[in-house]
């Protein structure tokens, strides 16, 4: 018999978010981490409300702030407004968030003047050190073999607006009126972006000029775990000089100096200062040798070791989580602007990253 088609909607149910989530859901397990990595952080949060004035209107729970921008980066979406769009009608997206089904949905201006407080505080670098330690925790970090790599980040900034720091006119957009700026010398120490001053243009291999901030990483060769993660300037050194920074950062967590730490990177890093500066910090530059017309910094030695060749072969899962954050996370046009907000996005995304491997290595292990 045919059934009719008919809607009559129960005026009460009793029925609770999580009955909607299937019980193998993948965010599941990933909720559990990220709650445990929230919870570390509740002082952290404390000392970022102490100065609201008492009494007045309650903003946007921490814990659900950076919830909502998990689910920003895991599901690809474009923007606050799309976000806080499919909040509104999405049941796995409140659950995993922590709104019940009648909280009233932010308003997205809100959320967005909310989450700079997040930048303020470096609440998203606290989140993603707790990420790095729940992994130690659960034994898929080495400590000790680590590789090394830079990717270019596209500015939320085109070429026209690339003018001259000297030009009072602002309709000059880096040639004449029209904005032609073709046939013209521009480079970033007469000329800045208008739309975002801290992007630099920059240009590496046959790739075209653009405007552009560089994302690094640190990676535990293990698994491949990013365990430190920053955003600077694009320029030539830029990727050495972070390399340096996050070994320092590595080497200070271990406290024995008797602990050998290996470092894994392509020929870029190839250069005297840094493999000095690696032999300085105690750390074996297992860079893969440049003998392009030129002699390789590496000695020989070190090239012929068992421990190099680990390590180069290593290094390239590295490459892994620059293609997840600019595939999955978006990462690949950053649509921020500024230094600390482009570095604020890349380690939630690397934080991201981080999650779903765990996730991921938790089901193999099983």
């Amino acid at each position: 018999m045919r059934g009719n088609d008919t809607f009559t909607e129960s005026l009460f149910s009793v029925r609770k978010l999580e009955d909607f989530v299937p019980s193998a859901h993948p965010l599941r397990s990933i909720r559990v981490m990220a709650n445990d990595a929230l919870a570390k952080m509740d002082r952290l949060f404390a000392r970022m409300y102490e100065a609201d004035v008492k009494g007045g209107r309650p903003s946007i729970a921490p814990e659900k702030l950076l919830r909502a921008m998990l689910l920003q980066v895991l599901f690809s979406i474009r923007s606050e407004r799309q976000l806080m769009e499919q909040v509104q009608y999405n049941l796995l997206f409140r659950w995993f968030i922590g709104l019940a089904m009648d909280d009233v949905v932010w308003v997205p201006t809100v959320f967005t003047k909310n989450r700079e407080r997040l930048i303020k505080h470096d609440a998203v670098i606290e989140f993603f050190n707790e990420v790095v330690k729940i992994a130690g925790k659960k034994e898929l970090l080495s400590g000790e073999h680590f590789s090394v790599d830079g990717t270019l980040i596209h500015a939320w900034a085109g070429h026209k607006s690339f003018v001259r720091k000297d030009s009072d006119d602002q309709n000059n957009e880096g040639g004449d009126d029209k904005g032609d700026f073709k046939g013209s010398k521009r480079s970033n120490e007469t000329h800045q972006s208008k739309t975002d001053p801290e992007a630099r243009l920059y240009r590496k291999g046959k790739t075209a000029s653009e405007l552009r901030y560089m994302g690094h990483t640190l990676s535990d060769n293990r698994h491949g775990l990013i365990v430190n993660a920053r955003v600077t300037c694009a320029d030539g050194h830029a990727e050495r000089e972070a390399a340096k920074v996050m070994l320092n950062d590595a080497r200070q967590a271990i406290d024995d100096d008797r602990v050998e730490i290996t470092v894994g990177a392509d020929k870029g890093y190839d250069a005297q200062e840094f493999i000095e500066a690696c032999q300085e910090m105690k750390v074996t530059p297992h860079v893969a040798q440049n003998t392009s017309g030129r002699r390789s910094a590496v000695a020989d030695t070190i090239a012929a070791s068992v421990g190099y060749a680990i390590s180069q072969q290593k290094r390239k899962l590295i490459e892994q989580g620059f293609g997840w954050v600019k595939t999955v996370g978006r990462m690949r046009q950053v649509t921020v602007r500024g230094l600390k907000r482009v570095d604020q996005m890349f380690v939630l995304n690397m934080a991201a990253y981080n999650l779903v491997r765990l996730r991921s290595l938790g089901q193999v292990r099983l």
